[in-house]
């Protein structure tokens, strides 16, 4: 399973240096997470964009509007930004949204960073 993951995380976030090669920093979000999802389906991954995630309470569940901005073969939450720098706040949402959807693994991927393997973090629950 880890393998996988690994293979999984790799693959995508080569196709992410793909698209930052190709439109470099300063887009919005939305532009990168559109060309993302188009790169990651040509590599054949299922892909959800936008996908709402309840969140439960005890025995509440609410629908907060809480969105994954890419899902990626049901495993792996992408959580992509385009700021000047990343905050610790957006490790705190990525772990969280990895929590409440249940995979195993996130990225959060800023595409303002001049080099986006700088612009990377990684996460495993």
């Amino acid at each position: 399973m880890e393998d996988r993951l690994n293979h999984l995380s790799h693959l995508v976030i080569g196709r992410a240096i793909e698209v930052h090669k190709e439109l470099g920093p300063g887009l919005l979000e939305s532009a990168y997470e559109a060309c993302l999802e188009y790169e990651l389906q040509q590599a054949s991954l299922k892909v959800e964009r936008q996908k709402p995630v309840r969140l439960k309470y005890k025995t509440l569940e609410l629908d907060c509007g809480y969105r994954l901005d890419l899902l990626v073969e049901g495993q792996l939450v992408v959580e992509v930004k385009s700021v000047a720098e990343l905050m610790p706040i957006f490790d705190a949402q990525v772990l969280t949204y990895i929590r409440l959807a249940n995979v195993p693994l996130g990225l959060l991927m800023n595409f303002n960073a001049p080099v986006l393997k700088n612009g990377l973090k990684r996460f495993i629950r």
